[in-house]
């Protein structure tokens, strides 16, 4: 998604706060070569613009993320104001992008934590399956409290589906389902199940690079356009 927009003349920040760091690695950053990451940040209180590493795209730049970063959710628990700390490294750099992405770990803890405190806007990207369904409503749950304490500008920016198999009822039902109850809240964009997608982040590339004529590619630049229009 941050690729795609960026390939709509967009400029991106993606802020990997995931330490598993696939976001780093699926845009082509060598986690091993990296000197000062999100974590440095976080807990050595290096400067922001010392973590940023530019992509092979134009217009997207990266905060890249580090394994270490398990061990900061852990630390971070000795701060003073700990649910904000993403949110003070990320003011300074909000009036130089169009778009700041921060990809969250899939768990709710202090990092996702973190990374809602700062957004404006919850971005939720849904398998087309059954605990799906029950992921979404304990995330909606968190939302909801981080808005009543922490956040309370926070806004549900959209869902939208992925890893989509049109073959199969169940897909077909959950789509039905989210959108009966979430209705204009749900992307018209779907992004579905496509080869290209699963081999472009073992090539470090984004799939707009990797085979933008692809399906997946052409799904996610219609995503992106979407989240354009709806601002």
């Amino acid at each position: 998604l941050a690729a795609s927009l960026a390939t709509l003349e967009k400029t991106v920040l993606v802020v990997d706060a995931d330490p598993q760091a696939n976001a780093s690695s699926g845009l082509g950053v060598d986690i091993s070569e990296v000197d000062c990451s999100l974590y440095e940040c976080i807990i050595d209180h290096a400067d922001v613009r010392d973590a940023i590493y530019t992509t092979d795209i134009d217009g997207l730049d990266i905060i890249p993320s580090h394994i270490d970063l398990v061990g900061a959710e852990i630390e971070m628990l000795n701060l003073d104001n700990r649910e904000k700390v993403i949110k003070d490294i990320l003011d300074p750099l909000r009036s130089e992008y169009d778009y700041i992405l921060i990809d969250c770990p899939p768990s709710l803890g202090i990092l996702t934590l973190n990374g809602l405190a700062a957004a404006d806007a919850v971005l939720v990207p849904m398998q087309c399956e059954y605990f799906a369904l029950e992921g979404i409503t304990l995330l909606l749950q968190t939302v909801k409290k981080v808005q009543q304490g922490i956040n309370k500008n926070l806004v549900i920016g959209g869902i939208f589906f992925t890893m989509y198999d049109s073959r199969t009822r169940l897909a077909q039902d959950v789509v039905t389902q989210v959108k009966s109850y979430f209705k204009d809240l749900v992307f018209s964009t779907i992004i579905p199940r496509n080869v290209r997608l699963s081999e472009a982040p073992s090539r470090g590339q984004p799939i707009c690079e990797y085979d933008p004529s692809c399906v997946g590619a052409v799904s996610y630049k219609k995503l992106a356009e979407e989240v354009m229009r709806r601002g």
